[in-house]
């Protein structure tokens, strides 16, 4: 399969890596994977159907290269994806862990897949449950019902389902893949609509998607600088220790975060490019398997 090829020289500092790095969901998301060579891979959906994209710097450009029906456009979203669109210039950082962190990342931008399907599954799955459960059904999912990734992708790559492959999945199955049934739920309801998914608010309307949901996707497809994170089990914590030196709850976060609207999110994402680590003070929860329920 022929691949197509687009070269694009960014007008800005950029750092692939950071910018598209929380499109990946774990170490071994079959739909977002590091080739040996370097390379960033991704594959999704597309209106024209499946396809997979690596990106490479070369020599100050980006050299993108796509395969699969889904090509043309994967290769038309690069620089969105890579933060062309994005506006960080007027952000002001009112902390000095946000301040410095900027200064040793200008690379850092904010992307946008405009896919709003691929985002919405994996944030579905990570309601009220570990990462580690999640990314678990996230990979099952991929792996039994996506399509494998088109090109010469890395090995074990695959295309998140589609929402009809996802409606075909029988209740047996997804207790295999260990997704409870509120969580079920939540992604036929979503599927059966998801060519109407064009906006938080039409996101909202779907039973089983609230604030936190719409904010993951609305973060990831559209690139949103503002959208936070409120629900969020660690988030809060995080924030707290980061920039006020204790743990805080959601209302105090979004007080602490309020000097940076309309850029909140831009100022959580420095945060954690910092590496900062919040202390533990107890010990982590234990998964759940609902595959043995």
């Amino acid at each position: 399969m022929d691949a197509l090829t687009r070269r694009w020289r960014p007008d800005f500092a950029l750092d692939v890596g950071a910018v598209v790095g929380p499109m990946r969901r774990g170490a071994g998301d079959p739909a977002f994977q590091v080739g040996p060579d370097g390379a960033v891979w991704l594959t999704g959906n597309t209106v024209a159907g499946p396809g997979s994209l690596a990106l490479r710097r070369q020599d100050g450009e980006v050299v993108a290269r796509a395969w699969g029906p889904g090509a043309p456009e994967l290769l038309d979203g690069v620089p969105r994806l890579l933060g062309a669109d994005d506006e960080p210039e007027g952000f002001e950082a009112h902390h000095e862990l946000i301040a410095e962190t900027r200064r040793r990342n200008p690379g850092l931008r904010l992307g946008a897949t405009d896919r709003v399907w691929d985002s919405l599954v994996p944030a579905v799955l990570e309601q009220k449950v570990t990462g580690y459960e999640a990314r678990r059904s996230w990979r099952d999912l991929c792996r039994r019902y996506g399509t494998p990734a088109p090109g010469p992708a890395p090995l074990g790559m695959r295309v998140p389902p589609t929402p009809r492959q996802l409606l075909a999945i029988k209740d047996w199955e997804w207790h295999k893949a260990g997704v409870d049934g509120a969580r079920r739920r939540t992604l036929m309801n979503a599927a059966a609509a998801a060519h109407a998914l064009t906006s938080k608010e039409k996101l909202r309307l779907i039973p089983g998607i609230g604030v936190w949901t719409t904010a993951e996707v609305a973060q990831r497809a559209w690139g949103d600088a503002d959208e936070v994170s409120v629900g969020d089990f660690h988030l809060p914590s995080v924030v707290g220790w980061a920039l006020v030196g204790r743990a805080l709850d959601d209302d105090g976060m979004l007080e602490v975060l309020e000097p940076y609207r309309p850029q909140r999110q831009r100022a959580v994402r420095y945060i954690e490019a910092s590496g900062f680590r919040k202390p533990r003070f107890a010990p982590r929860f234990s998964a759940r398997d609902y595959r043995a329920i």
